[in-house]
């Protein structure tokens, strides 16, 4: 991380603790972070998902107050010819949320759903990936197109599609076969 990057983060959670705001924000894994990582005590981290949740409180050098700092740690996979490489992934949220430390990881990671899985399904799934063209009145045409195409199908995908298939991208929907996704006609 560099250390415009941190004087940008502190004054973002100065703002927010200035205005009052609720607020947890993805941190980065610097030097500091690593340190109040490795003193949280073993005894401390719980089960979560498909890792463990923790939690300590931190502060940074130009934040006028500490802050807390939970912490989900994922088991990573070794290298095969150097067993110490294994060890821990590491996400951390540094907020002033007043829930436990799983709701606030978990009202973090829906953040990342929300956002962006979208950009990801306009850019596989609605050709959004590269504009047509150099002009960018066209570019910005197509790309307009390509939100109503996703906005749409995000609205045929609850009103037509079965129960089990809302949540499948464009993609797979495509590829499936009509009578296992579509709901039948109740008309009829």
């Amino acid at each position: 991380m560099s250390p415009d990057s941190a004087a940008c983060q502190a004054d973002i959670i100065n703002d927010c603790e200035d205005a009052g705001k609720v607020f947890a924000i993805g941190g980065d894994l610097d030097a500091a972070v690593k340190a109040t990582i490795e003193a949280i005590p073993a005894t401390a981290w719980r089960p979560w998902r498909d890792g463990e949740i923790g939690e300590t409180v931190h502060s940074m050098n130009k934040t006028k107050k500490a802050f807390r700092l939970i912490v989900l740690r994922r088991p990573r996979q070794g290298d095969l010819f150097n067993e110490e490489s294994a060890g821990y992934r590491y996400t951390v949220v540094a907020g002033n949320r007043r829930e436990s430390a799983r709701a606030t990881m978990a009202w973090y990671c829906q953040r990342a759903e929300t956002s962006k899985n979208r950009i990801k399904a306009l850019k596989t799934g609605f050709g959004m990936k590269r504009m047509p063209c150099g002009q960018f009145e066209a570019s910005a045409v197509f790309f307009r197109i390509g939100v109503l195409a996703y906005n749409l199908f995000g609205g045929l995908r609850q009103w037509a599609l079965k129960k089990e298939w809302r949540r499948h991208q464009i993609q797979t929907i495509i590829r499936a076969p009509a009578k296992s996704c579509i709901m039948a006609d109740s008309s009829t």
